[in-house]
């Protein structure tokens, strides 16, 4: 069973002692962001310019690669950053990449995945939906990196701001239970939709604020 770490309200922790190690390790949210959008434009001028695909298929791909975005955050989410720690190594990796955001939820700097992380994995997305898709991949990429993106300011968000008073609520409420009660359930970030299909939504309110 994944140890349950008990949150830090304030306060950061080092992870690497390698100094350019942790300042990879940190970013600001408006860095990623960036870079997924000049991405997915760019991909988006290829397509137009480059394929023969008709606005309708594009924009048709586009939607698929958000609503798949929402699917694999939830997997990654369940079944990776909460991978059962049944060895050291799997402790020591999966508190690497998910475990201290637990410890030290209000750490803004660790509330986004690293500008080399982002590119890198942009990239490796690019070449294996490539080999999948052809050239859908011009606009279903640009919908997958949309949601990323959605799924990083949604995620800064909700730690960083209060919950407004409107529908957009409930996600500050979803994500405060996945926190605050046991770490456990409620994966979805920018969704709850896959943990209602899945069963894993839990109503219950959180222990802690």
């Amino acid at each position: 069973m994944e140890k349950v770490i008990k949150p830090q309200n304030q306060g950061t922790k080092q992870l690497f002692k390698n100094p350019i190690l942790e300042k990879l390790s940190r970013t600001h949210i408006s860095v990623p962001l960036i870079i997924f959008f000049l991405y997915s434009s760019g991909l988006l001028y290829w397509s137009i310019t480059h394929t023969t695909l008709s606005a309708s298929v594009t924009v048709l791909m586009f939607l698929l690669g958000l609503i798949a975005f929402t699917w694999v955050e939830y997997n990654v989410h369940r079944y990776v950053f909460h991978m059962e720690p049944t060895t050291q190594r799997k402790a020591n990796i999966q508190y690497t990449m998910h475990g201290v955001h637990h410890e030290f939820p209000k750490d803004k700097s660790r509330l986004a995945m690293p500008p080399l992380l982002s590119i890198t994995l942009s990239t490796l997305l690019l070449l294996i939906f490539r080999l999948i898709l052809g050239d859908l991949v011009f606009s279903f990429l640009p919908g997958f990196l949309a949601g990323y993106a959605a799924y990083l300011s949604v995620h800064y968000m909700v730690h960083a701001y209060q919950p407004p008073k409107n529908f957009l609520k409930i996600l500050w409420v979803n994500h405060a239970i996945h926190h605050y009660k046991d770490g456990v359930g409620v994966y979805g970030v920018s969704s709850p939709l896959w943990d209602y299909i899945y069963g894993t939504m839990d109503t219950h309110t959180p222990t802690h604020h």
